[in-house]
């Protein structure tokens, strides 16, 4: 069964999402040496170059997402993670959504990623392709790591 997805800007001080957020580190962490974990802490997530979402079930936090300015035409996708009982479902869709259109609002014309490599992120990779994100080199300050994927998608 589909939920009804509500996403909202913000939310970064609900107990829900900084519990989520906290597990989002621990899960990148557990993948992949440090050097190669990218995920933007609770505090960085609040800084100016960043849109924060949340989406939710009635009171049931299902996910979160955050867009970061690179340039004034280059934005990323930084901290999805959709929580377990909620993959599969369109929530990760729905956030991905959102962050297209609110870089097309900013004026964004490209969209890029970081995320893993391993077997875990084999599904959040597989979503970025339905989503029209394609492999490209790294980006911005990233370099090139094994255990990194890369992807952009123009918007």
């Amino acid at each position: 069964m589909t939920p009804v997805v509500e996403i909202r800007e913000g939310g970064l001080d609900h107990p829900a999402v900084i519990d989520l957020l906290r597990l989002h580190g621990e899960i990148n962490l557990s993948t992949a040496p440090a050097e190669s974990c990218h995920y933007f802490e609770h505090a960085r997530l609040k800084q100016d170059d960043i849109t924060f979402w949340s989406a939710w079930e009635d009171t049931e936090l299902l996910g979160v997402a955050a867009l970061k300015r690179i340039s004034g035409d280059h934005g990323e996708v930084k901290s999805m993670h959709t929580v377990e009982r909620a993959r599969r479902r369109g929530v990760g869709a729905a956030l991905v959504q959102r962050i297209i259109e609110a870089a097309r609002e900013a004026g964004m014309t490209r969209l890029s990623l970081e995320t893993g490599s391993m077997d875990y992120f084999a599904p959040a990779r597989a979503l970025y392709q339905r989503c029209e994100f394609r492999n490209c080199a790294p980006f911005g300050d990233y370099k090139l790591d094994p255990n990194s994927i890369f992807m952009t998608r123009e918007i």
